[in-house]
């Protein structure tokens, strides 16, 4: 025989002679029980909605900074957001495109909003579109005095800050201006908004009912537009004006409608012109959240009277004062006694017309004097209408 075939036999022979055992402990279960499998593929299910949501929510946020900010836009928080301090913005309503015009309209919704994260408090303050105010614009321009809603037609968002500025001795540091347009696309884009109907009406083919009443968009922009079959006139539209805007911001930020975000960035985009960033925005909806729950609602009040033919609304000095103090007091800021165009307007009517703010009729006296009003470059320097 071979000697190495030999060799080779004498070897499997000693191996099979051995009692060789598998090492359990490195090896793992021959076979794998069934909830253990369920456990692991919730896990990996959970990892996938968790990536996809990761994925969804980045991609909603690079869209809507891109629809906000635009390309090269403008994206850091303000200073004064950043740091949490209180802010004031002018939200108007600006009527282009509606009932056929083409121009650049006015805003007849006009709402100076206050908001103090420390003391958790905002205000809404609406002043009536008819209100009587010097119009300021571009430094060394003069305009004639007139209703406080002409000022966007004469120079737009920033002409608009500075004459309500000057009006309350409040600065301003942001500006959200919304086509009316906006309103109807912007109430559809949420699913609707429920407001309380305080009496009855109708008004361009929409119904209303005294009570709860659920308001897709066409019916909102009705509501808000109504005026002259309400008791309160301007007044009482100012009203559902505020009802409408705090119900979209509550349901515009809901976790309910993040779904529809493409809508809301395409309305933004078309409809929506500010001077805050995405930064901004995102940082008052984080930061600032809490202002939300406690929401003082005010409105100017003015007296009727009639000045070449036009209807005017003329604030009292005492009435004026009292909504500058109330501003200035959520902004942090000490009151200041006013004086301005207005004031100075009021004072010498007082002395040469003998007006009386408690007479409830129109007035049909009150005069404008040129000599006591100023241009842009004289007003009031503490009046800031951008953000620190």
């Amino acid at each position: 025989m071979d000697p190495n075939s030999k060799r080779r036999e004498d070897y499997r022979k000693k191996q099979s002679s051995l009692n060789i055992q598998r090492n359990h402990v490195l090896a793992g279960p021959t076979s794998t029980r069934h909830g253990n499998s369920f456990a692991r593929l919730c896990g990996i299910v959970a990892v996938i909605f968790v990536s996809l949501a990761l994925a969804w929510t980045a991609h909603m946020y690079f869209a809507l900074h891109s629809a906000i900010d635009g390309e090269g836009g403008n994206t850091a928080t303000s200073a004064r957001i950043a740091k949490r301090q209180p802010i004031s913005i002018l939200i108007l309503g600006v009527d282009q495109g509606l009932e056929g015009r083409h121009d650049r309209g006015n805003s007849d919704t006009i709402i100076l909003a206050t908001a103090n994260p420390a003391k958790s408090k905002s205000t809404m303050t609406s002043i009536p579109r008819d209100t009587l105010a010097n119009i300021l614009g571009d430094p060394g321009d003069k305009y004639n005095i007139f209703r406080i809603n002409s000022a966007y037609g004469v120079g737009g968002s920033s002409a608009a800050v500075k004459t309500v500025s000057a009006l309350v001795n409040v600065p301003i540091y942001y500006y959200v201006e919304v086509n009316m347009k906006a309103l109807r696309n912007l109430v559809n884009a949420v699913g609707g908004v429920d407001v309380n109907v305080p009496f009855s009406f109708s008004y361009d083919w929409c119904d209303f009912h005294k009570g709860k009443q659920h308001l897709n968009g066409r019916h909102a922009v009705a509501y808000v537009r109504m005026r002259h079959d309400d008791p309160r006139g301007d007044y009482g539209r100012q009203v559902r004006q505020r009802q409408v805007i705090t119900a979209v911001v509550n349901k515009a930020i809901s976790v309910d409608t993040l779904a529809n975000y493409r809508k809301l960035v395409k309305i933004f985009t078309k409809y929506v012109n500010t001077n805050l960033t995405f930064n901004d925005m995102l940082a008052l909806a984080l930061t600032y959240r809490n202002c939300s729950q406690h929401i003082d609602s005010d409105y100017i009040q003015g007296h009727d009277a009639w000045i070449n033919g036009s209807s005017i609304q003329i604030a009292s000095t005492a009435e004026l004062q009292r909504v500058s103090n109330k501003l200035r007091l959520n902004l942090g800021l000490d009151s200041e006694i006013l004086d301005n165009d207005e004031t100075r307007l009021n004072k010498m009517n007082e002395q040469n017309n003998n007006i009386k703010w408690k007479d409830p009729t129109p007035f049909n006296n009150y005069q404008i004097y040129q000599s006591v009003l100023s241009n842009d470059s004289d007003a009031t320097t503490n009046n800031q209408n951008s953000a620190n």
